[in-house]
Parts: C-alpha cells; sequence; structure tokens
C-alpha cells in the first residue's frame, strides 16, 4: 500500500491511525473466519478470507482492503475482541 495514502487514513470512529496487519495478524484473522468466527461491528458474518487488511494501532478494529482499496467504512470494520487467538501485540 501507497506509503503517503496510509500516512492519512484513519479509523472512522474513533480517528485512530491504522498500519497494515502483518501476516502472522492476517493468518490468525483468516483462520479465524474460515472457524465462523469473525462478524463486522454490524453484525454480518464475514466469510470470505482477507487478502489485505489494516488495524488501528490500539489494535481493535480492522478494515480489510479489496484489490488494494480500503474499505473504511464503521460498519465493515472488524472488533479484534471477538477473536480469541488474535496474536498479542508485540
Amino acid at each position: 500500500m501507497d506509503k503517503r495514502l496510509l500516512d492519512i487514513l484513519c479509523c472512522p470512529v474513533s480517528k485512530t491511525p491504522v498500519r497494515p496487519l502483518s501476516r502472522h495478524e492476517l493468518d490468525a484473522l483468516n483462520n479465524a473466519i474460515s472457524a465462523g468466527e469473525v462478524d463486522t461491528v454490524a453484525g454480518t458474518a464475514v466469510r470470505e478470507r482477507l487478502v489485505e487488511a489494516l488495524i488501528t494501532t490500539d489494535r481493535k478494529v480492522i478494515y480489510r482492503v479489496d484489490n488494494g482499496i480500503p474499505v473504511m467504512l464503521p460498519e465493515e470494520g472488524i472488533g479484534t475482541v471477538q477473536l480469541k487467538s488474535f496474536p498479542a501485540a508485540p
């Protein structure tokens, strides 16, 4: 993702900056999605594995990236509290 774009993106609700998910974090998220354990903030089940995603720097919300375009809609966010095996902060 373009560094300039990443520098201006933030959570539309909390205004917290975002960063790309690490490979380890993305794998943990996709495992939870495959197990049917992930819902969006709006309560919709997430059924498709993600290729790329952004996470707020406070690690509370994940936003998917579709074909290089961040989907920064509040209702499309994925709260990390629901992710039982999500990696701890480094």
